[in-house]
């Protein structure tokens, strides 16, 4: 009861008409950033860093929680509309909601993406703010093998249950870990798979494989498809207001995508793409569990409501979990929150246990703010839903041409190197033989996000054991995430028989329908033989 105390004391603060004002600025930024391919909130917050120096610092937090929570969101506009997310938590996203949008329902999937950031925002806050403690402590007890732990249950899943085939699954997740081994070895030094470009040093950025798999590799395949491409312009532009079977598919979906993203959260190095591409799986198992049962049909692969609810709340309930390690033990546990942590040690302040006692008024008005602007992000984006729709119906190769244009714009603004460029145009033909020969992207993706985490991870846990494999299971949490990799290893394949036994018994049944059949024709010839 003295966490809500607290709360409502900081939601007085946060209720000034100046804090309200700030609050409303940091959403409406956040947004228009997160749109942006390449930009999203952490460059946003950094970019304010210096201009908010002489701020008040309760302002210039509710700034940045502002900026944090709208460009969370903001990546979602694009994902839906033009299958280019603004920033890599809103990958999940693209796989159904752009289907949505092809279908003529652009305005639902927006409407389903902000309320489900919205429900997210306000339960990842609550939880936060009441269970902050917990949630530190389950944080404090990941160590290598643990992190290796889960990014093994984070491929496998991807793998085996978001791509539907687990050899193509496993195929494009080689693709994506092959990528991400490109640049020097953390560990040693030594470079790899350089080819004698001092660029490719430093890797594969995760900007150009983003941007080339999604957004230039849709181009190139809509280009080649030429007259049988769908037409765009055809979309209607309705309302953003869900109907009542939209609502009863999508609460459930928002509810755990609420759960995985506040519970991966807090987990340092965990970020938004595992919970968000977990939520997704997670809902097309669900869905297909509920079609075989006779529920209503599953709609993934054509534009599935649950596939946009899902990730988006997973999303949004992860930007409010990892505030829990950065403000209870100085641990930021994504780019943003690195760079929030720096705007903690220019106030001078130290975020840890003591933060709660110290700067309380700080913390709690911080708190308060990210709910006022979970309403705000509510009510500034879902009235315009359907003028963002609108932007489909853009003549085709207007739209496609802005799309290339502000992708290769958004690559070779990280150094302005053309060798970007044709890194982009490289993985750019890679996501179009992929679409081609029906390869996911979706693994490939998380295999170069994560592949670098797990093989950093495994290298610091065999060096702290001197080479003893056992420290990746001495503990019940590496030993959970692997029986819980066994069963998503387990799930395609048991689906699969199980379908193949019901197409035997039916089978069998067809036959046996006929023998009888043919006996009831031949029974009046053979008594006339008689």
């Amino acid at each position: 009861m003295e966490a809500f105390s607290l709360l409502g004391d900081g939601l007085v603060s946060a209720l000034t008409p100046a804090n309200l004002l700030w609050a409303f600025c940091g959403v409406l930024l956040g947004t228009a950033v997160g749109v942006l391919p390449g930009m999203g909130s952490a460059m946003a917050v950094a970019l304010l860093l210096p201009v908010t120096f002489q701020m008040d610092p309760t302002a210039a937090f509710i700034l940045f929680a502002g900026v944090y929570y709208g460009g969370t969101f903001g990546g979602a506009t694009t994902s839906i509309l033009l299958n280019t997310p603004g920033q890599a938590s809103s990958i999940a996203t693209t796989y159904e909601g752009h289907k949505m949008a092809l279908a003529g329902r652009a305005p639902q999937a927006l409407g389903t993406a902000v309320i489900g950031s919205f429900v997210a925002s306000v339960i990842g806050t609550l939880v936060v703010a009441l269970f902050a403690p917990v949630m530190v402590d389950f944080a404090l007890k990941f160590g290598p093998g643990e992190y290796f732990a889960l990014t093994v249950f984070s491929f496998v899943a991807v793998a085996a249950v978001v791509s539907g085939s687990v050899v193509r699954g496993i195929a494009s997740l080689l693709i994506g870990l092959a990528i991400g081994l490109v640049g020097i070895d953390s560990q040693s030094g030594a470079p790899r798979f350089d080819f004698g470009s001092a660029v490719l040093l430093d890797g594969v950025d995760l900007i150009i494989v983003t941007v080339g798999l999604l957004a230039l590799g849709e181009v190139l395949y809509v280009a080649a498809q030429g007259r049988h491409a769908p037409d765009l312009a055809s979309i209607r532009s309705g309302k953003p207001w869900l109907k009542r079977r939209d609502l009863r598919r999508s609460w459930p979906a928002w509810l755990r995508g609420t759960a995985l993203g506040t519970t991966f959260g807090p987990i340092p190095g965990s970020g938004a793409e595992i919970p968000t591409f977990l939520s997704l799986g997670a809902e097309r198992r669900l869905a297909k569990r509920r079609e075989r049962r006779g529920g209503e049909k599953s709609e993934f692969g054509k534009g599935a409501i649950e596939g946009v609810a899902g990730p988006e709340a997973a999303n949004n309930g992860s930007a409010a979990g990892t505030l829990v390690p950065l403000l209870g033990l100085g641990l930021p546990t994504s780019a943003t929150a690195a760079i929030m942590l720096a705007a903690f040690q220019q106030y001078g302040l130290q975020p840890g246990p003591v933060l709660f006692e110290r700067n309380g008024d700080l913390v709690w008005t911080l708190l308060a703010s990210l709910l006022i602007g979970s309403v705000l992000l509510l009510a500034i984006n879902l009235p315009f839903a359907p003028l963002w729709a609108k932007l489909l119906k853009l003549p085709k190769p207007y739209l496609y041409a802005g799309i290339t244009l502000f992708s290769v714009l958004a690559v070779y603004a990280i150094n302005g190197s053309t060798v970007h460029l044709v890194m982009l145009l490289a993985v750019s033909l890679l996501a179009f033989a992929m679409r081609h020969f029906g390869v996911p992207v979706a693994p490939a993706l998380i295999g170069v996000v994560l592949g670098p985490i797990a093989e950093t991870e495994l290298r610091r846990a065999l060096a702290a054991s001197a080479g003893d494999p056992s420290i990746l299971v001495n503990s019940g949490i590496s030993i959970g995430l692997y029986v819980m990799v066994v069963v998503a290893a387990l799930l395609p394949l048991a689906a699969k028989l199980r379908r193949l036994r019901a197409r035997r018994a039916e089978a069998a049944r067809d036959s046996g329908n006929d023998g009888d059949g043919g006996g009831e024709e031949r029974e009046p010839a053979g008594t006339a033989s008689r």
